[in-house]
Order: structure tokens, then sequence, then C-alpha cells
């Protein structure tokens, strides 16, 4: 994930995004962390527009309302539930309208409901806008409801890559094809 993000170099090989090599942080790429991370003394519109570009603030109250946080702009980030606070995050990660996002972990300290609202949304976001997306998860049912392809690593090298060709939305879990496709990572892990 860093590598594609270019905050660490490559020491073999190379990562590229639409044919350019990465060699410094990309600006086409954004990065989503399992912690918001949000600046504690600036309320959730600065938070989401941080980097202050043009329109900046009209961008980011438009960027809370798509994550389902309209209306809470003006609010600290010490009264935000988690969940609140992790859509915060995403929203920041989103407001440039990155083509690649990088997810590590983000929902792993979420409570169970709030896991499964923030893959809907993240869906939904992502079928809006078409971006691509990495995820770092260690949980298995998440990779198999979120992602088109699932490729384990162990011990530095790739164990399993496998295509998850399931419809959308997955709302369903159980089902049989998505059971089958839990266990076949598992046995990879």
């Amino acid at each position: 994930m860093r590598l594609i993000a270019g905050l660490d170099a490559a020491s073999g090989g190379r990562v590229s995004i639409a044919g350019e090599t990465v060699e410094r942080l990309h600006p086409a790429v954004r990065l989503l962390f399992q912690e918001a991370r949000l600046v504690p003394w600036q309320r959730v519109v600065e938070n989401v527009g941080i980097a202050r570009g043009s329109n900046w603030r009209e961008t980011a109250q438009l960027t809370l309302a798509d994550v389902g946080l309209g209306g809470r702009e003006q609010d600290w980030p010490s009264v935000l539930s988690g969940g609140q606070r992790q859509r915060v995050a995403l929203a920041r990660a989103l407001v440039s309208r990155p083509q690649i996002l990088l997810l590590d972990e983000p929902f792993g300290a979420l409570d169970a409901l709030t896991r499964i609202e923030m893959h809907r949304l993240l869906e939904r976001i992502w079928a809006q806008r078409g971006f691509t997306t990495v995820l770092i998860t260690h949980d298995v049912a998440e990779a198999v409801a979120l992602a088109d392809r699932v490729v384990v690593l162990r011990e530095g090298a790739i164990a399993l890559d496998i295509d998850i060709d399931l419809d959308r939305p997955r709302q369903e879990l159980a089902d049989p094809q998505a059971v089958d496709l839990q266990r076949r990572i598992l046995d990879a892990v």
C-alpha cells in the first residue's frame, strides 16, 4: 500500500499508475486508515477540506453530504461517534476525487452494524465515482463482500489470487457461493 501511495520506494520492480512510475506521493491516490486521524482543533468541514483548494468549503460540504453527514459540518470531532469520525475521514479521502483509494483496515474498529453501513456507503460511492480501491483487511467476509478480486499474501508471497464474481449489491453473504469463496480464502491463509 505504501508503494502504491508513493510513500516508500520499491526495492525491485516498479509501481505505475496510468503508465506513470510512482516515485513520490501520487496526487491521484488517497488513503483511509483504521483510525480516522482527525485534527481535534478543527471542525468537521475543516478536517474534510484540510488541503484548502479553491471552493474548498463548498466541496467539503458536498462530500460530507455524500457520506451521510450533511448538517454536521460545524461539529467538533470529539462529539462524533466512531462511525461518524470514519465517515469524516472517508469524506476527506474522497473530497479531491481520487483515482485510487487505499483502505488500510478502515472498518476494523467499528461495531458490526456500523461496519455494514460503511460497506454499503463505500460500495455506493464507488459505483457512482468509479475509482479503483485497494482494501487491506483480515476479515475474510469483508473481503468477499467488497472485493472483485482477493489476493492473499503469506510470508511476502501470493498464496491465493481469486476473482470474486458475485452480483452486487452483496446484501446476503450466507449464500453458498460466498461461503465457498470464504472457505477457499481461509484455506490459503
